[in-house]
């Protein structure tokens, strides 16, 4: 599910084949010219590394033979709207049957980062489908809900009957800043002309405010909706909202910046179940609520009694 959190996020490391088109020295007056100049005329990575890796790794499976059902968003943007791949619709939707390697490609081709992805599978009439894909986060920062709706319809259409118990959802964020409502002001922006809205001082302040807005709707929604559903105890999120310095960097893949996110996520397990003020955006903890851990172990028994009564069924 979500472009950056369903898929490999595999960035190009200092020892690749694969590396920013500017080639100048970092850190030197030139250097930040240059990279200025390149990301004005296209993205900055060609991503030739990440595509061989996935292809490599996913070679010619396509997405009926995923292990478990999986959601995949993405934008097309020939169409301008979002392109879900989806195991639960290839049934009716063969043109969807695309290769995974190329699914991943086009959801993580995150805008100015990577060139947007073109590929064609067949539609299942003779004919092909086109598809024009850039990352999914523009569609579907947080996919919770679209699983969630992709499971309901699942079940409609096998003669069920979704109800709040039919869920149980575990979703993992993959970090924000640590002063995320405080990064622009409108004091500032009421100055900034096309590029600025588009690189701010090594940021894309039109793409952070997008993919926040995306992801902020989903948590309003599903406040509504768990408590409608009776079913808010069925559902975990767990999301670090304290990301700082290179912790916050989306292509930092120095071994420094790895260790530093596995210490992270290894505290994360230790701190409280947390829910999302709406007022404010930031995490505040659940009253009575165990820690990310222990949530995460009770789930798995959950689940893991659940499979064993459908295979005795």
């Amino acid at each position: 599910m979500g472009g950056r959190c369903s898929t490999p996020r595999i960035w190009p490391s200092s020892t690749s084949t694969s590396r920013p088109r500017s080639s100048l020295r970092r850190g030197s007056i030139f250097s930040k010219i240059g990279s200025a100049l390149a990301l004005a005329t296209g993205p900055k990575y060609d991503g030739k590394y990440l595509h061989s890796l996935l292809r490599q790794h996913l070679g010619d499976t396509k997405l009926d033979g995923a292990l478990t059902h999986v959601v995949i968003p993405a934008f097309d943007i020939a169409y301008l709207q979002p392109t879900i791949f989806s195991s639960f619709q290839l049934e009716n939707q063969p043109a969807k049957n695309a290769l995974l390697s190329d699914i991943a490609i086009g959801t993580s081709a995150a805008p100015t980062f990577f060139p947007a992805h073109y590929f064609e599978t067949n539609d299942g009439k003779g004919g092909t489908r086109a598809f024009n894909l850039i990352d999914g986060a523009v569609a579907a920062n947080n996919p919770t809900l679209l699983a969630m709706n992709q499971v309901a319809e699942h079940m409609v259409l096998a003669g069920q009957q979704p109800a709040g118990k039919s869920y149980i959802v575990i979703s993992i964020g993959c970090g924000t800043s640590s002063l995320p409502k405080l990064k622009y002001s409108a004091k500032d922006a009421a100055k900034w002309g096309i590029l600025s809205w588009l690189i701010k001082d090594g940021s894309v302040p039109i793409l952070d405010m997008f993919n926040a807005g995306s992801a902020d709707m989903v948590d309003f929604h599903l406040s509504v909706l768990s408590a409608v559903l009776g079913s808010s105890h069925q559902y975990l999120r767990i999301q670090y909202d304290k990301l700082s310095g290179s912790a916050g960097s989306i292509d930092d893949c120095s071994k420094a910046n790895l260790d530093k996110l596995v210490k992270i996520g290894e505290e994360l397990l230790s701190e409280k179940v947390s829910g999302v003020d709406l007022e404010t955006g930031r995490n505040v903890e659940v009253p009575g609520g165990g820690t990310n851990a222990e949530e995460l172990a009770k789930y798995a028994r959950q689940l893991s009694d659940e499979r064993r009564r459908r295979r005795n069924n």
